[in-house]
């Protein structure tokens, strides 16, 4: 990489065959070496973020969660309260966006009365839903970044989210 220091270190797994001290002391030593500036998890419960931060300070977590998944909200909500990036996996559902597909008409139906696509709808919920979120959605073409970064601009009120969400949760 040519690089004398990764600025983010995101740890995509815990390994449960070996202790979290030894696996992320191993980060921390690296973080004092100056090789590394900060260190995420990914897929992490809030029992196992609170565990890390015993060893080595967490400034990340990357879990999965969009409009359809949201396992992750206690994850999510501890971000918030200790002002840690939420990083979304899967922000759209995977691939382009086959769980959406899932909520049918209904959330399709939502995006059109918005003029937007249900993928901008998608990204739109997570940019609101909280401070700390940081989607980064795959893009394969210029057309995909463009219509990612447009749904920013989607502003829908408190209601109409709870709207969305309930179509989602009824689908």
């Amino acid at each position: 990489m040519r690089l004398e220091r990764i600025d983010l270190y995101q740890l995509h797994r815990i390994d449960a065959k070996v202790p979290v001290e030894e696996s992320l002391g191993a980060l921390k030593t690296a973080q004092d070496a100056g090789k590394i500036r900060h260190v995420g998890l990914s897929e992490v419960t809030v029992a196992e973020i609170e565990q890390a931060k015993k060893v080595v300070p967490i400034v990340s977590i990357q879990n999965q969660y969009n409009i359809t998944d949201r396992d992750s909200e206690g994850a999510l909500n501890y971000c918030e309260k200790e002002k840690m990036g939420f990083i979304p996996w899967a922000p759209i559902g995977g691939g382009r966006n086959p769980s959406l597909r899932k909520t049918g008409n209904a959330l399709e139906a939502e995006a059109k009365r918005h003029n937007v696509s249900v993928v901008q709808l998608a990204l739109a919920w997570l940019l609101q839903k909280s401070p700390v979120m940081l989607p980064i959605p795959g893009t394969s073409s210029l057309a995909h970044l463009e219509e990612n970064m447009a749904a920013e601009k989607l502003q829908l009120s408190a209601d109409e989210w709870k709207k969305i969400e309930k179509l989602v949760r009824q689908s």
